[in-house]
């Protein structure tokens, strides 16, 4: 199955978007955007930057959790991954981004 991506509104009102993997599970979140046209252009830079390994900050939580971040060409933070068990997952979930972001569906759940 394909990966897609959602746009939907959190508590705030702010719209954002989270890249599903093909099993439905969440890769990657966004920040919350006040406007919708900003939160497509947020996908289109996932779309470009998810090619990039070196667009990947590998990190880890203060509890001690692998997680990642994709950042922009200006080195802005656009989606960030949940938090994984070991190193080998969270590098998993970066190939999956990868694989998936390109040619992602988007289904926009705020129309």
């Amino acid at each position: 199955m394909a990966g897609k991506f959602e746009i939907f509104k959190d508590k705030k009102g702010e719209t954002r978007f989270r890249l599903k993997s093909g099993n439905g599970q969440i890769i990657l979140a966004s920040e919350g955007y006040k406007r919708k046209s900003s939160c497509l252009n947020g996908i289109e830079s996932v779309r470009k930057n998810s090619q990039i390994d070196e667009r990947f900050e590998r990190k880890e939580t203060r509890a001690g959790k692998a997680r990642f971040n994709l950042r922009a060409g200006n080195n802005q933070i656009i989606g960030t991954s949940e938090s994984y068990n070991s190193t080998a997952a969270r590098d998993n979930g970066i190939k999956s981004v990868m694989k998936h972001a390109p040619k992602a569906a988007i289904k926009d759940t705020t129309a």
